[in-house]
C-alpha cells in the first residue's frame, strides 16, 4: 500500500549499467540486498560512532548505529505509506563513507586532500557504493538504482556545490542535486536524528558522562519524558528509567515527525514522488516546537559528551594515526597493500585520492594495526575512553 507520493520501484529511473529486472525481488529490495552484502557495510562494526574502538560491547558502533536507524526510518515510512526497502536501503547506507575514528578522521583526510579537492563522508559514500566496491564481473561499484543514489546524495537537502566525489558520480548520472529528495530520503535523514539524539544519550548515560538528572535540569524535552516514565514506572531504578526514557522518547519525537509530515502532506496534495522533490522545502519534517526540543538535546550532547574531556583525549590521539598514515602512504606508496599499490596512478590528483580511498575504508582497529605496522606508536591518555 503506497500513497502515491511514494517512490515507486515498477517507475524508477533505473541504473547507470543496465541489467535485467529481477523475478523475485523489485529495484529497491535488490539495492537494500546488496547494501548489505557489501564490505563496506560489514566494515562498520568496527568504525566510530562516538567512541573509539570502545572496550565496552554495549556502546554504538556506526553498524548497530545504521541498523537503529533502518528500524525507526522503516517502521515510520510503513505509516506514512513510503517505501520501506527504500527508506531501509537509504538507512543502512548513509554512513558507509566515514573514514575511522568518526568526524576526527574526516577532518583530517579533508585537511591532507585539500589540494587534491578534499574529502567529505557524503561523498565517499557515492565513491564507495558506485566505485570502490568491487563484486561483480560487469561493472565497478554495486550499480545502484538512481532513487537510492539520489537519496543518498541529497539526504541532507539539495546540493549545490558537491565535492569531486559526488560530481564526478553526477556527470555520468545527473542526481538532479539541484532539487530536494524523495520522501524516502528526507525521512532517512529524521531517523538518523532521532537515533543518534536517544542512543547517544543512553551511551552517554552508560559511560558516565552525565546523569538522568542533568540532562532533564538541561533539556525540557528530556524533562518532561522523563516525567512521564517515571510516572509509569514509579520506583523504577536509574538504569531502568534511562532505558524507558530512550524508548519513550523515541516514541514522541516519531510521532511529531508523523503527524507534522501528515499536516504538510494535506497542505501540498501532490500527487507524485516528483511534487515532493519540486516543493522547494523538506515535507517529511519535525514541528517547529520538536525542532527546537532536538536543538537543545544536541546543544547537551556536544557539550556533555561530542566534546566531553574523556573523549576529546581521544582526538589527538585519532588525528595522529590518521595524519601520519597519509603522510606516509603519500610519500612513499610502496608500502600500501600489493592490490592498492598495482592500481596505484601516476599522476595526482588522482594519486592522493587512491590513498584517502584507502584510508577511508579502513576500520578503527585496521587503521591502528596499520598505523602499527608502518612504525607509528601512539598512547592514548589514561582514562579515556577506547
Amino acid at each position: 500500500m503506497l500513497a502515491p507520493y511514494a517512490s515507486n520501484p515498477a517507475v524508477s529511473r533505473g541504473r547507470l549499467h543496465f541489467e535485467s529486472p529481477s523475478t523475485r525481488r523489485d529495484a529497491f529490495q535488490r539495492d537494500r540486498d546488496r547494501i548489505i552484502h557489501s564490505t563496506a557495510f560489514r566494515r562498520l562494526k568496527h568504525k566510530t560512532q562516538v567512541f573509539v574502538s570502545p572496550d565496552g560491547d554495549h556502546f554504538r558502533t556506526r553498524l548497530t548505529h545504521s541498523l537503529e536507524v533502518a528500524q525507526i526510518g522503516r517502521a515510520i515510512a510503513r505509516t506514512l505509506q513510503l517505501n520501506e526497502d527504500l527508506t531501509e536501503a537509504l538507512c543502512l547506507a548513509h554512513d558507509l563513507g566515514h573514514p575511522p575514528f568518526g568526524h576526527v578522521g574526516e577532518d583530517v583526510l579533508a585537511a591532507r586532500m585539500a589540494p587534491w579537492g578534499g574529502f567529505d563522508h557524503n561523498g565517499h559514500t557515492i565513491r564507495m557504493l558506485t566505485t570502490l566496491e568491487v563484486r561483480y564481473a560487469d561493472f565497478d561499484g554495486l550499480n545502484l538504482s538512481w532513487e537510492t543514489l539520489e537519496g543518498l546524495a541529497k539526504h541532507n537537502g539539495p546540493v549545490a556545490s558537491p565535492g569531486w566525489a559526488l560530481g564526478d558520480y553526477n556527470a555520468l548520472h545527473d542526481l538532479d542535486l539541484g532539487t530536494h529528495a524523495g520522501p524516502e530520503a528526507q525521512l532517512a535523514a529524521l531517523a538518523d536524528d532521532i537515533a543518534y539524539d536517544n542512543h547517544d544519550l543512553d551511551d552517554g548515560l552508560r559511560a558516565g558522562l552525565f546523569t538522568l538528572g542533568e540532562v532533564a535540569a538541561a533539556v525540557p524535552l528530556v524533562a518532561e519524558c522523563l516525567d512521564a516514565v517515571r510516572a509509569r514506572h514509579p520506583g523504577a531504578p536509574d538504569d531502568r528509567l534511562a532505558a524507558e526514557l530512550v524508548r519513550f522518547q523515541i516514541g514522541r519525537m516519531a510521532d511529531d515527525l508523523i503527524d507534522e509530515t501528515a499536516r504538510r502532506l494535506a497542505a501540498l496534495a501532490p500527487n507524485d514522488v516528483d511534487a515532493i522533490r519540486g516543493a522547494g522545502a523538506p515535507v517529511v519534517s519535525f514541528s517547529e516546537a520538536m525542532q527546537a526540543a532536538e536543538r537543545d538535546l544536541k546543544r547537551f550532547l556536544y557539550a556533555n559528551m561530542y566534546f566531553h574531556a574523556r573523549n576529546l583525549a581521544m582526538r589527538e590521539p585519532a588525528a595522529a594515526v590518521t595524519g601520519e598514515l597519509f603522510d606516509t602512504l603519500h610519500d612513499d606508496p610502496s608500502k600500501l597493500p600489493a592490490d592498492w599499490l598495482a592500481r596505484l596512478p601516476e599522476a595526482e590528483p588522482a594519486r592522493a585520492r587512491h590513498i584517502a580511498d584507502f584510508i577511508a575504508g579502513m576500520t578503527d582497529r585496521y587503521a591502528l594495526k596499520s598505523f602499527e605496522a608502518l612504525g607509528g606508536q601512539i598512547a592514548f591518555p589514561p582514562g579515556a575512553i577506547i
